[in-house]
């Protein structure tokens, strides 16, 4: 497989614009080199509430399965994959971006993407899955900010998204001993390919 570099997204001063932005709730440290902040698997189960998906889920940015085995023990077929092998019950090795095949995944597709490659792992997501599938990120509510981002709601817009009330924690390394509070406000971005209607904004947690 191909390997690709997530490298840090910010390499200046350390109080950075991200400190004051709370684009990271790591922001008064370097980013971890690839990108990996684990997502409470209290995310999965918040998003299987108020949302169901097709029998075969895969789960693309895996790490160490923290979501996946929430999904599977909620009964679905899970395939988990990721850039670097971290463990935890994941499928096999796989890079994402590079490899994929659109339209090639019939089921739907959930993760939490590197946050330099969000804008990315949406778009190839929404290529993979066949019509009437779900693509669901969990991502900043920043997101929702940015003419080219705003190109992407325009021509797929997400049929609902669900902000987090409180705080979910993303953990650098999978670390969530040591991570206990979070400066950054995050939503489950839900697409069903072929959807043209209004984006519905909801909250849960």
């Amino acid at each position: 497989f191909k390997r690709r570099n997530y490298l840090k997204d910010w390499t200046g001063n350390t109080k950075s614009v991200h400190s004051v932005l709370g684009a990271s709730n790591h922001s008064l440290k370097e980013r971890e080199t690839n990108d990996y902040y684990a997502t409470e698997p209290k995310a999965a189960e918040l998003l299987l509430q108020v949302e169901d998906f097709a029998p075969d889920i895969w789960e693309c940015a895996c790490g160490e399965c923290h979501l996946s085995k929430v999904f599977e023990a909620h009964g679905y077929n899970v395939k988990s994959t990721d850039l670097i092998y971290r463990d935890g019950g994941m499928s096999e090795t796989f890079d994402f971006l590079a490899e994929s095949k659109p339209n090639s995944w019939n089921g739907s597709i959930i993760t939490n993407p590197p946050y330099k490659y969000a804008y990315e792992f949406v778009e190839k997501a929404l290529d993979t899955v066949t019509t009437g599938n779900k693509v669901a990120m969990f991502l900043k509510l920043q997101f929702l900010e940015g003419k080219k981002r705003r190109k992407l709601f325009d021509n797929t817009p997400p049929q609902t998204i669900y902000v987090s009330s409180s705080r979910l924690l993303c953990a650098k390394n999978g670390d969530f001993e040591s991570t206990t509070s979070s400066a950054v406000a995050y939503a489950w971005y839900v697409w069903q390919k072929g959807y043209k209607g209004n984006t519905i904004v909801k909250w849960i947690n």
